[in-house]
């Protein structure tokens, strides 16, 4: 199949699948490192600097952990849900007209992935990163996440920056 610019479809998914993949491998690396070699259950909360702890968190929710209570049946929707998306997210990479987007939509799958691993094998999605703060005494903490997080977050940061400042399409005669 032939691209834009004489490129196939393989040659355009490439660095998609890449960053699929480095994602995938770099999320799971660290989950098993933290989990089976560190020991991050039995060391409990581990200060790395003033602002950042390991930390272990099973998530058995979405986002931020919403829909936590859900039981099993509620981790097979979610799971079935997550598949659909990277289905989908898969067609809009085949699609997709920037190299930008491609990879973008690459780490978002990788990401989704990675997590739908954990919930798939411990039931809940493994988050262990937690930044905070305290401001005039008072503590501040973000959320506790995981680097499938940061990359379906850094995915989803670029594929604004290419459709609201990226290069526009080149129009056709």
């Amino acid at each position: 199949m032939e691209g834009a610019g004489g490129f196939g479809l393989t040659s355009r998914l490439g660095p998609g699948i890449i960053a699929a993949l480095a994602v995938l491998a770099l999320d799971q690396a660290s989950k098993a490192w933290l989990l089976f070699v560190f020991d991050i259950a039995r060391r409990g909360a581990v200060a790395v600097t003033p602002f950042f702890d390991l930390v272990l968190a099973w998530n058995t929710g979405i986002s931020y952990g919403w829909f936590q209570g859900e039981g099993a049946a509620g981790q097979a929707v979610l799971l079935a849900v997550k598949i659909v998306a990277v289905i989908v997210l898969a067609i809009w990479m085949a699609r997709s007209r920037t190299l930008l987007a491609t990879v973008a939509l690459g780490l978002i799958i990788g990401g989704a992935i990675g997590n739908a691993l954990d919930r798939f094998t411990y039931g809940a999605v493994v988050d262990f990163v937690l930044f905070h703060v305290q401001i005039g005494g008072k503590p501040f903490s973000w959320y506790v996440f995981n680097l499938a997080d940061v990359a379906i977050v850094a995915g989803v940061a670029a594929l604004l920056y290419d459709s609201l400042l990226g290069v526009p399409a080149a129009k056709a005669p």
